[in-house]
């Protein structure tokens, strides 16, 4: 997605933990000539959220388009999870997007535009055993999306949800690296192939266009066909 922005003109403000990968995605970006500037912050974290806000709005002075796209998936029973293994999923994957949005939303009003893109998923709409932190966070932020839609509708900033099926990301490389369950999981999705994530990069950008401006409120799912069976 930031990639795909850039490439529309978009000047980036990346924000993550990890310092090592927001260099390596800030410099891509430069080399192929466009604007980028990354800022260190766990967006779990309020203390840290706000500085990010204020070292952004100093540099840049404005946002107008904001993604939330943080998220972790612990894979066990629900009788398995312990209470902080829990929040951590619910602090990963919606806390994150209310302190991002708290954060921001206010630099974005009164201009007449504005895009929020929050990443759901597939499993805000179907489930799976073993993912009961995960469907429930993902669930909570298809109606966080919604309902925020609603209030910012007078400002012309549209909210919106992506859902991603099976992407070939980090996440599942858990079930990419087992040959017979990557087998079993092919099978299972009418594309008959993992996601590429630059298909999602080309999705933000419409969403994030002027002839998107009538789409708010609303999720796209976008998974091979997977929810549609």
């Amino acid at each position: 997605m930031a990639l795909a922005l850039a490439k529309e003109g978009a000047q980036l403000a990346l924000i993550a933990r990890d310092e090592s990968k927001l260099k390596a995605v800030t410099e891509e970006i430069k080399h192929a000539g466009g604007s980028a500037e990354y800022f260190l912050a766990d967006v779990t974290d309020e203390a840290q959220v706000k500085a990010a806000e204020k070292a952004i709005i100093s540099k840049f002075g404005q946002v107008n388009i904001l993604i939330n796209n943080a998220g972790i998936n612990i894979r066990k029973p629900l009788t398995e999870y312990s209470l902080p293994e829990w929040r951590q999923v619910m602090d990963a994957n919606l806390t994150s997007v209310y302190l991002m949005c708290h954060a921001f939303i206010p630099h974005m009003t009164g201009r007449g535009y504005g895009r929020i893109l929050n990443l759901t998923s597939i499993m805000s709409h179907i489930a799976l055993p073993g993912r009961v932190a995960y469907c429930t966070s993902k669930a909570g932020l298809l109606g966080f999306t919604k309902a925020l839609s609603l209030e910012l509708t007078a400002e012309k900033i549209t909210v919106n949800g992506i859902s991603p099926g099976p992407f070939a990301t980090e996440m599942n490389q858990v079930i990419i690296q087992n040959p017979k369950a990557n087998q079993q999981f092919l099978e299972s999705i009418p594309a008959n192939r993992w996601g590429k994530v630059e298909e999602i990069g080309s999705l933000a950008v419409f969403l994030c266009s002027e002839d998107a401006g009538f789409i708010t409120g609303t999720d796209i799912l976008i998974d091979g066909g997977w929810t549609a069976k």
